[in-house]
C-alpha cells in the first residue's frame, strides 16, 4: 500500500509539473506596415512621374531626354566637339539652381556658390551625381528629378522637404581630370 501511495504521489507531481505554455499573440501582423509603406512610395512615384509627363507635355518646344537613371533633362547650352565628360575622381566645378515642380525657386545660383565635386567620391544626391557625369565644361542642363533620386523621404533638412521632386539647372564651369599615376 505504501508503494501505491508513493506511486500515486509521483504521478500526481509529474502531471502537475507541466511547463508553462507561451501566450498566443492577440493579433498576427504579417508585414502590413511594410506593405503600406511600399504602396505609399509607389503612389508618390506614380504621381511624380505624371507631373514630369505634364511638364514635358506643357513644354513641347523643348526636347527632353530620358535618362536610364530615372530622370529627364534638356540642354540649355550644349557644347559640341570632343570636350571631355567627367570620370571617377575628376574634380568638377559647377553651379546650380533648384526649383520645385511648380517653378518656385528653392535655392538660387547665388546661394549655391560654385562647388567642387570629386566624381563618385563625395556625397551628392543620386540624380545630380549621375547628371553631372553627362556634362561637359561650359554646358548648362536642366534636370527633372523625382524625389526618390533627389533628397527622398528626408529632404535636405533645410529648405527641401520630404518627397519633393526637383528641377535643377546645372552649369559646369570646369573639369579637372584626375592625374593618373
Amino acid at each position: 500500500m505504501k508503494n501505491l501511495i508513493v506511486l500515486l504521489l509521483i504521478m500526481l507531481a509529474y502531471t502537475n509539473c507541466k511547463s508553462p505554455e507561451a501566450r498566443r499573440p492577440v493579433t498576427i501582423k504579417t508585414g502590413s506596415i511594410i506593405d503600406q509603406s511600399i504602396e505609399h512610395n509607389k503612389e508618390i512615384n506614380r504621381e511624380q512621374h505624371e507631373q514630369i509627363k505634364q511638364i514635358i507635355k506643357n513644354n513641347f518646344e523643348i526636347e527632353y531626354i530620358a535618362s536610364p537613371h530615372g530622370f529627364w533633362y534638356y540642354y540649355n547650352i550644349s557644347v559640341e566637339g570632343d570636350s571631355i565628360v567627367p570620370k571617377f575622381g575628376d574634380i568638377v566645378n559647377f553651379n546650380f539652381e533648384v526649383k520645385d515642380f511648380d517653378g518656385n525657386i528653392i535655392y538660387t545660383q547665388e546661394e549655391n556658390t560654385a562647388k567642387n565635386y570629386a566624381i563618385d567620391q563625395e556625397e551628392l544626391f543620386t540624380g545630380l551625381r549621375e547628371g553631372i557625369k553627362l556634362m561637359k565644361t561650359g554646358e548648362t542642363i536642366t534636370f527633372l528629378f523625382p524625389s526618390d533620386i533627389a533628397y527622398g523621404h528626408y529632404g535636405d533638412e533645410n529648405k527641401i522637404g520630404a518627397n519633393i521632386p526637383l528641377i535643377c539647372k546645372v552649369t559646369i564651369n570646369s573639369i579637372t581630370q584626375k592625374e593618373i599615376n
